[in-house]
Parts: structure tokens; sequence; C-alpha cells
């Protein structure tokens, strides 16, 4: 990430990976109506066979449903960071840094107690210009509301 501050956007702001969430859930709609097309409309299939046909087309769709979750989503108290199966609520002093290195899948909150938070909600993955742009923010967001980089 570059070293210049951006402004802060204005809150609430929320940062999603939107051109990886509209791939899932596009391929997911499609493959879901495909396999449903297909137990419909083969005869040698049984009822169960088609149920069956059609629970797995919605397993696989859900599987992509919840890929497609993640969000940062940052307000006045602090950030809500919702992964795939968490979510967890954070105030601004909690975070110390905001990380998106080379190579990183996502970005990594430093948090105050030591650990560290994947935030999937921003990802290079098929955004990579809007994923940094997304950690500038919210990285200058935790630096102007939180403890930031100072002093640590």
């Amino acid at each position: 990430m570059s070293d210049a501050a951006p402004v802060p956007p204005a809150l609430p702001v929320t940062f999603r990976p939107r051109r990886t969430r509209a791939v899932l859930l596009a391929v997911g709609a499609v493959m879901f109506a495909v396999i449903t097309i297909v137990a419909l409309t083969l005869e040698r299939l049984s009822s169960a066979e088609r149920v069956s046909f059609v629970f797995t087309a919605a397993l696989f769709y859900g599987v992509l449903i919840l890929l497609s979750r993640p969000k940062v989503v940052a307000d006045e108290d602090g950030v809500t960071v919702v992964n795939l199966t968490r979510t967890r609520r954070l105030s601004w002093a909690e975070i110390l840094r905001v990380n998106l290195r080379v190579g990183d899948p996502w970005v990594f909150l430093d948090l105050s107690d030591g650990t560290s938070l994947p935030a999937l909600g921003i990802q290079p993955g098929i955004g990579k210009a809007q994923a940094i742009r997304d950690a500038q923010a919210l990285r200058a967001l935790a630096e102007s509301r939180g403890t930031g980089t100072d002093g640590h």
C-alpha cells in the first residue's frame, strides 16, 4: 500500500469485493438453474433423484453465497468484520494497524490484544486496485479515529 494518507471516507461505509461477489452469485445462479433444468428434463430420473439433483444444486449455491458474504462495515463507533461464518465488532481503539501486503489474500487488522484478524471483505482477488483503495481508506479511518500506528 502507498504511504500517502488518503482522506478518510464518509461514514458509514461498506467495503466488499464487489467483482468477486458478482462472479460467485452469477455462477451460483447459473449453476443452480442448469442443474435444475437437467434434473427436470431427464426422463430416466425418478422423483427422488430429481429432488437429489435440485438439493445438490441448492447446496452448491449456498456455499457460493457463503463465500460471497464477507464485508467490512465502518461506522462512527467502529468496524464490523463479516467473514465466512463469523462476525466480529471492533471499536476503533482496538484496531492498531490495517495491513495489505503484497501477496496477502486479504486485509489483516492488527488488534490491541496482540492478535491479528483477517478481514475477508477487502481482498485483492480480481479487484486488486479496488482492494488497495479500500485498504487505504480503512487505514485512514483507523488512524484518524483509533489508536492508529502512533506509539506502536
